[in-house]
């Protein structure tokens, strides 16, 4: 048998390598493309919880108050991996589940959440009205020696609630996105948000120490910086709580108008939507104030909503004590 000719054989090697090649470059194209709209998706579906997100940030600072400053970024840590495992472990494949077998129930879900938010929302500006201190957290240096443990359960347990809405906020904006693609959007917005949220909430609780270190043994600007970063700690907190509080009222409001409008119970958001066609002008100015008369409306309909859930939560405690 003759042997084939290498001359003849090189040519067809080349073209058969530089076809090779341009497979691998179109593969990489694709996957380049992918991994764009995977993250400009991610970024979009991040964005829309940021109501829930700035109520988490609020609320975490508040479970390493009184315990010691050697001990906060710890458990800031442990809090975080518990958030993210409460993400990705338990909350994703549910979701997941349901947004491929179960659409409507995404709806229902976001519902829940939405009427949860309100109801925290108007329980804590019923709390600031009555200036009813009573469920504050007691300091963990107060509690024993046990207080970490019960510090990080506790504020995992209440991450679970905060992340479970995060996440379904998250899965409605990339319910028309592929299986593969919706789970990788939303591991994405769970690592990005859990390191954000958990990020600044490291920089929060450390401030103070900051503060002190840069007041001690100094004078001048120097000083004043770490003063006034001590002097600023309790009312950034303030700020955020009451941030936090309005974000949870308007989102919760906004969730429970969209959602109810896709299960089919339009009047909500069709007043709505009338406000804001309501609105005079053109340009700018007019789009600000539509979205302000929608922001408005929202916590409107979030505080009735949160008021009424907080009136039927208190009869039902009432009916549960004992006499």
């Amino acid at each position: 048998m003759n042997s084939p000719d290498r001359a003849s054989v090189r040519p067809h090697m080349a073209a058969g390598l530089v076809g090779l090649l341009d497979d691998v470059a179109s593969l990489a194209k694709l996957a380049a493309s992918s991994i764009d709209d995977v993250g400009a998706a991610a970024g979009r579906a991040t964005a829309k919880t940021a109501g829930v997100v700035v109520d988490d940030t609020a609320v975490t600072p508040a479970y390493v108050h009184g315990l010691a400053a050697e001990r906060e970024l710890p458990i800031v840590g442990r809090i975080a991996k518990g958030s993210l495992r409460n993400k990705l472990v338990f909350i994703l494949p549910v979701a997941l589940a349901l947004s491929e077998w179960a659409p409507t129930l995404v709806e229902a879900l976001l519902l829940l959440g939405g009427g949860y938010l309100s109801y925290e929302g108007a329980h804590k500006i019923l709390h600031a009205w009555r200036h009813d201190d009573t469920d504050h957290e007691v300091p963990a240096a107060v509690r024993g020696p046990d207080a970490e443990e019960q510090t990080v359960a506790s504020a995992v347990r209440t991450d679970f609630i905060l992340s479970s809405e995060i996440m379904v906020i998250a899965l409605k904006e990339v319910l028309d996105e592929g299986l593969v693609a919706r789970a990788a959007i939303l591991v994405v917005v769970a690592v990005v948000i859990t390191v954000a949220v958990y990020g600044v909430v490291a920089l929060i609780v450390k401030m103070d120490d900051v503060g002190l270190a840069l007041a001690q043994g100094a004078a001048g600007l120097r000083a004043r910086v770490g003063r006034g970063l001590v002097r600023a700690m309790p009312r950034l907190l303030a700020v955020l709580a009451t941030v936090g509080t309005a974000a949870m009222v308007w989102v919760g409001g906004h969730i429970c108008v969209s959602a109810s409008d896709e299960l089919g119970w339009h009047g909500p958001a069709d007043v709505i939507h009338e406000l804001e066609g309501a609105v005079p002008g053109h340009g700018t100015v007019a789009g600000v104030a539509a979205w302000l008369v929608d922001t408005m409306a929202a916590a409107l309909v979030g505080l009735a909503v949160g008021l009424v859930l907080v009136g039927i939560v208190a009869a039902v405690g009432s009916r549960r004590r004992p006499v």
